[in-house]
């Protein structure tokens, strides 16, 4: 179908490169107005007390909305800045502007889900055509060998039939020149909200943060450049994946892949081309590796919908959780009393970040040793998370809350003993809890067991200057 005026509705696909409805609408030959909407359902608070979209996440967002709107003006185009529901403001605005065709990308989960219906239902009313594109996987989901319905309960299973019967789509060019409209049509492209209109605050600089994370696609694409070639972390990274301090330990992509900043697709190709020109080993893979868990988070919510978000989950599961508020502020805050837990806290309450090994650990100590409401877990996660993914945050939390796709059914981490192996002289609890720096060695992941004589000796007071410890925790052997 030919059309004349394209509205593309950029949503979590915030690039130019590799971006399928942009790069089809330009290829179109029809005039194009890249539109984004900021939606204030995103900024509600959740039933825990916590803004939906938190300031860390809120401010990667702005600057990703930034960075795509200088993009698009180099290529002769602009980005149109609407507030409000997406269903109606961007209806209203093909109306005006008289666009026939509304160009987006699909989304999976519900309540993406329900504005895609509702603009979908209003421009056909209208008489405006609407196609979407999937483009938030690394394998696209006409590629998988089996229908979603069928996508495999285990990971392993997934893993395997897609890398032995699916191939990766190469990306799509940024488009050379954007075809967009004269003054008459958009005489002004909207200004840009701020944090303190949705009630938020700028987050301070915190300097024992791993990494500034700046939004959008030149810092992501940045972000691949300092990573695989200019630092050639790349062919260390299954051996430090699993650290805790630095920058440079993980590729720390996730903040960009969730808003579509960078694609899975531009990763994959940044790998092979460094498999190529410098180095393919384990480290190369597994890089891959985490992109196809990705993917099976997302492929996991579109079969099983709803479920995701349901305490039971995936596995129908009912147990009697807990909704103790003060214990779970508590957790929130990094004042449980067991140092490794309230560092990782800590790290994700000032910087809005936490590594993949935190995340393990402290969703544990939540659900396993504390007993409460998995899911006050996840919606935390949402609101402080700078890289948070739906899939991918929900997905792993039905994992620890033993729900979801896991065929081990407990999966409990001891945290004196993961503190052991990861944290091993105690450097990352003193970076984030300064009030027992002055214990030295591993002695600081167990105040409890130092006398009453060692914790004077370091200034400290158990339930004083630092809390009493919420469970007794195992010994590390």
């Amino acid at each position: 179908m030919n059309f004349n005026r394209i509205i593309v509705w950029f949503r979590n696909d915030l690039r130019v490169k590799d971006q399928e409805a942009l790069h089809k609408a330009c290829s179109s030959g029809a005039e194009v107005i890249p539109v984004y909407c900021f939606d204030p359902r995103h900024f509600e608070m959740t039933e825990i007390g916590y803004p939906k979209t938190g300031s860390f996440r809120g401010k990667f967002l702005l600057e990703s909305v930034a960075d795509l709107r200088r993009n698009l003006r180099k290529i002769g185009g602009d980005l149109v800045i609407l507030r409000g529901n997406p269903e109606v403001e961007i209806i209203t605005l093909a109306e005006r502007v008289k666009a026939d065709a509304i160009f987006f990308s699909e989304e999976v989960t519900a309540e993406e889900q329900y504005v895609d219906k509702a603009l979908e239902k209003a421009a056909w009313s209208k008489g405006i055509a609407t196609e979407n594109f999937w483009q938030s996987t690394l394998y696209h989901i006409e590629d998988l060998p089996f229908p979603v319905a069928q996508v495999p309960e285990v990971f392993t299973q997934f893993r395997k039939s897609v890398e032995k019967m699916a191939s990766v789509r190469p990306t799509y060019p940024q488009p050379n020149k954007i075809n967009f409209p004269n003054e008459s049509v958009i005489p002004q492209s909207g200004e840009l909200p701020d944090l303190k209109s949705y009630g938020l605050e700028d987050p301070e600089p915190e300097r024992r943060s791993v990494m500034e994370f700046d939004g959008g696609e030149s810092a992501g694409l940045g972000r691949i450049q300092s990573y695989f070639w200019e630092g050639d972390h790349l062919k260390v990274y299954k051996e430090t994946r699993n650290g805790l301090i630095g920058a440079d330990y993980s590729s720390k992509f996730s903040a960009w892949l969730a808003l579509g900043c960078i694609s899975p697709r531009t990763i994959h190709e940044e790998v092979k081309r460094y498999e190529k020109e410098r180095k393919k080993n384990q480290s190369t893979y597994w890089l891959i590796f985490e992109l196809i868990w990705r993917d099976y988070f997302r492929f996991i919510t579109k079969k099983h919908g709803n479920k995701v978000f349901k305490i039971e989950g995936i596995k129908n599961t009912r147990d009697s959780w807990r909704r103790d508020s003060a214990d779970f502020q508590r957790w929130c805050e990094g004042q449980t009393g067991v140092p490794f837990v309230d560092a990782n806290m800590r790290e994700l309450k000032f910087s809005g970040f936490m590594s993949n090994r935190g995340r393990q650990n402290v969703a544990s100590f939540l659900v396993n040793d504390l007993g409460i409401d998995w899911t006050w877990g996840a919606s935390y996660f949402e609101s402080q998370l700078v890289d948070y993914d739906v899939c991918s945050n929900w997905g792993n939390w039905m994992y620890v809350g033993g729900v979801g796709n896991d065929p081990r059914e407990n999966r409990y981490f001891n945290i004196l003993r993961q503190g052991k192996n990861y944290d091993r002289n105690g450097e990352y609890v003193r970076l984030w809890v300064p009030e027992l720096a002055s214990i030295k060695g591993f002695d600081i992941h167990q105040p409890w067991e130092l006398s009453t004589a060692q914790l004077k000796q370091s200034g400290i007071q158990i339930g004083n200057t630092y809390p009493q410890a919420m469970v007794d925790l195992e010994g590390v052997f």
